[in-house]
Order: structure tokens, then C-alpha cells, then sequence
């Protein structure tokens, strides 16, 4: 397991530097540029090599919906698109990273497939269609019968989290997310059937650390002594920002509030406390994306979708009643 002197000494900075860059500090002056270091440090330390498959060699696109600047707030991806590029190193191919509002740089001539990273829109999917007919969405299906894709099941995942916070006898459960509709609606179907639905307590914004801290805040303002002993957090940069307004509250994690979320990215280990959380197996899921396109070069033509797995870390962010 990497150290933060790992990272600092990978990165080429500070220890402070990186602990500071990982728990998102405001008050921290330093480039983006300094910050991708760091967390593309962090996720390669922790990176598992897997067996690869004969070297094929050429380019593959690999086509985020994030910018550049919103990837860093949401490490999921980047760590996502460091598995392509790591798979797609061993099999020596070269991928071509482009942002979105860029696909129109893709010489399609020049590449054997794309691979898509995000959630798009239809009139999107139809862009990089037109673009090249090798392609693989990695977190959406926009359409199983027609393209490869890699997904996890957020459904289970969110229920995995409040099977926990149940069976450990919490009545009153919180949810900060994102608006994306999967991990709320699993959220309040679940907690609906236990009888346990409070809607007064689910916060909903963006994925970001920034917007984890006001939600947060939000809860802690208009609840007060009423405030949820547990809170289902749908991705570990919301937590981040959760575990910030806590903290500023003087809420004690895990002592009156315990916190669990989603992804398991590598920076939920050195968060204070460390951050329980279930892990969504990221690089792996860029490496069967890189998999799934080298199937279709070799000839298959029936659309494939895997579902990757989950687990849940158990750190000290969460602890039984």
C-alpha cells in the first residue's frame, strides 16, 4: 500500500504538499498541473497490473466528457482513464486522449476505435458513431444491443451501503449525491421498503468536492441536534467535501455521524478519518475496455456489456451502535 511519501517522492513534491492536495485544502496555492502529478501519482502507486494479451499495436481514441480541469475534482475518471492508457501500454498501443469539445481533432483515418468515458447524450453517441463504428462506452450503455460497454451496478452499490448502516441499527440516514438519479433512486427505494424513508435528509448537487461540503453544511444547518447518524455519500469527492463541514461543525465522524461512499479512490485511505467506502474496481474497468475494443479489431460483432463488481472497504469513518 503507497504512503503519502510515496506519492511525494513520485510527484516530486512535499509530503505536505500531497496530504494537503489530497484532502482538497482551499487555502493550498498551486498549479492544476502540480495536482494532476499528484493524484495521477497516487492512482498509479496503487494501480494492480493484470495479465495482458499479445502486443497489437496502433491508436486508439480515448474520449472523456469531462474538461481537463473537471477531471481533477473527480478522481473516478482519471483513475478510470489511467487503467486505458495502462492497458493499452502493455498491448503497445498508443492512445490519443481527447476531451470532448475536441473529438473534432480525431483524424479517423488514423485510429482503430474509440474509446468513450463518461455519460453522453444520444446526439454525442451519434458523433462518435459517424467518427468510428469501434467504440466502447466505460460507465454508460447507451445502448447494449448496438455498443460495448463496461459498467458497475450503482444500484447494488448504494444498497450495499444501507444493508450496512441497517443492519447496524442507524433509523435515520442521510444522502448526499450527485444528479445522476441511479445512487438516489436505490437510496430512497430501499429505504422506502425498511420503512426508513425520511426525505428531508437527501441532498442532491454535483459531483464535486466544493458541492459535498455545502450539501453537508446544508444538512448540519437545517438539522442540527436532529442530524442523521449516517449519511450514503454517492462518490468519495462529495465525502470529501462532507467530512470538511463535519469537521468545521465539530461533528465527530464516526462518533455521532458515520459516513459511507462510493469508488474508492486512492486518495478515501489517507482522509481523516480514513473513508469507508465501496470500492469500484476503476482501472479495471479502463483495462475491459480496452479488452472489449481489441475483440472487436479481431473480428467479434455482437455487442458485449460487463458489469464490473463491487466490495465494501470498511475504514474508520463508519462504526456500529
Amino acid at each position: 500500500m503507497s504512503t503519502i511519501k510515496d506519492i511525494a517522492i513520485k510527484a516530486g513534491v512535499s509530503s505536505a504538499t500531497v496530504s494537503r492536495v489530497l484532502n482538497y485544502d482551499m487555502t493550498l496555492s498551486v498549479t492544476d498541473e502540480t495536482k494532476k502529478r499528484i493524484f495521477e501519482a497516487a492512482e498509479a502507486l496503487s494501480y494492480n497490473k493484470h495479465t495482458v494479451k499479445k502486443p497489437v499495436g496502433g491508436k486508439i481514441a480515448v474520449v472523456h466528457w469531462y474538461t481537463e480541469s473537471e477531471e481533477l475534482n473527480d478522481l473516478y475518471y482519471l483513475s478510470i482513464r489511467l487503467g486505458v492508457e495502462q492497458r493499452c501500454k502493455a498491448l503497445q498501443l498508443t492512445p490519443e486522449m481527447y476531451f470532448f469539445e475536441a473529438i473534432n481533432d480525431i483524424q479517423a483515418d488514423q485510429i482503430k476505435g474509440i474509446i468513450a468515458i463518461g455519460k453522453f447524450t444520444s446526439k454525442q453517441v451519434k458523433k462518435l458513431h459517424g467518427i468510428s463504428p469501434n467504440l466502447v462506452f466505460v460507465d454508460q450503455s447507451p445502448n447494449e444491443d448496438k455498443y460495448d460497454s463496461v459498467v458497475v451496478n450503482l444500484e447494488r452499490a448504494t444498497k450495499k451501503i444501507l444493508d450496512y448502516f441497517i443492519a447496524n441499527n442507524h433509523v435515520q440516514i442521510g444522502f448526499i449525491g450527485g444528479k445522476e438519479n441511479i445512487r438516489e433512486k436505490a437510496f430512497s427505494e430501499k429505504l422506502k421498503e425498511e420503512n426508513l424513508l425520511d426525505c428531508r435528509f437527501s441532498y442532491v448537487g454535483a459531483f464535486s468536492v466544493d458541492e459535498g461540503y455545502r450539501l453537508m453544511k446544508e444538512a448540519i444547518e437545517e438539522h442540527g441536534g436532529n442530524l442523521p447518524t449516517a449519511f450514503v455519500i454517492s462518490s468519495d469527492v462529495m465525502a470529501i467535501g462532507s467530512l470538511r463541514a463535519l469537521h468545521e461543525y465539530g461533528i465527530a465522524v464516526p462518533g455521532r455521524v458515520s459516513i459511507m461512499s462510493i469508488n474508492d479512490i486512492s486518495v478515501s485511505r489517507h482522509l481523516y478519518p480514513p473513508l469507508s467506502t465501496v470500492r469500484v474496481f476503476t482501472e479495471l474497468m479502463g483495462e475491459t475496455a480496452v479488452d472489449l475494443m481489441l475483440e472487436q479489431l479481431q473480428g467479434r460483432d455482437i455487442a458485449k456489456q460487463v458489469v464490473i463488481s463491487t466490495e465494501i472497504v470498511y475504514r474508520e469513518s463508519v462504526r456500529k451502535l
